[in-house]
């Protein structure tokens, strides 16, 4: 059975979607097989791995209002084994549309189901928000991994992502736990980037990731290019990151 790991912070700008697209792709290069859930309205995990979300017309949104079903909306291999299921600007009308659906916040669970013995992972991109999308994701997930980034108001963020999964685990999800936390656009040149990294080892009694992902120009520019950036620059400090954090989720599921 695959290992399903919500990416998940409610607070926006914190790399959520540079993990989820380069968490998955340096999975798949390890010979992991993954499936990308882009289920944030945004669509930027879909548009970073190559896709031009306006034409898309089978996402996430057509599959929860059950207009397709999950294998036409898989678009496979795009590369060696990695698969997504893309997601564009229709899905913020979702949350109106599924308010009066029977079990709504189990959607997207049922649906995976489906598939979860196909993957060894899949990775879900979450909206930066506590909505219905956000309660869905972390119900159908085993896990939660919460990119941070290190800066003055990190906690903050991350105690509230932490009550979340708490609350659905206590309703929802009795299985759910969290993966772990990883420092995100670590400045080495700046104090307060080490500061906050102390803070969170020192008050927080959780599973952190000894990868720390660096403030890296190539990692930047990767998703205009429509490539993750082990693809878009092999050897770059963000690549060379993105597969040692790949390295270390691989090991903590063997654990």
């Amino acid at each position: 059975m695959g290992r399903i790991i919500a990416i998940a912070n409610q607070k926006g700008g914190v790399g959520k979607t540079t993990t989820s697209i380069n968490l998955s792709s340096c999975l798949a290069e390890a010979g992991q097989k993954v499936l990308t859930v882009d289920f944030d309205p945004q669509g930027n995990t879909t548009s970073g791995l190559g896709f031009e979300k306006e034409y898309m017309d089978k996402t996430v949104y057509e599959l929860l209002m059950g207009e397709c079903n999950l294998e036409s909306c898989i678009i496979q291999e795009i590369q060696e084994n990695l698969d997504i299921l893309p997601s564009d600007v229709n899905l913020a009308g979702a949350e109106i549309e599924l308010l009066n659906e029977p079990e709504k916040e189990f959607l997207l669970k049922k649906q995976l189901d489906k598939v979860e013995s196909d993957y060894d992972f899949i990775i879900i991109d979450c909206p930066p928000s506590l909505s219905l999308l956000t309660v869905n994701a972390l119900t159908a997930a085993d896990t939660v991994l919460v990119p941070i980034q290190c800066e003055y108001y990190a906690l903050e963020g991350l105690n509230q992502i932490i009550q979340t999964v708490e609350l659905v685990k206590k309703k929802l999800n009795p299985k759910l736990e969290l993966e772990g936390v990883v420092f995100t656009m670590y400045d080495a040149r700046t104090n307060l980037s080490l500061e906050v990294v102390e803070s969170v080892k020192t008050h927080l009694n959780r599973k952190i990731y000894k990868t720390i992902i660096p403030r890296n120009v190539r990692l930047a520019e990767a998703p205009s290019h429509g490539m993750p950036i082990n693809i878009y620059d092999t050897r770059s400090t963000g690549a060379e990151s993105y597969r040692m954090l790949a390295a270390e989720v691989i090991s903590r599921g063997e654990l």
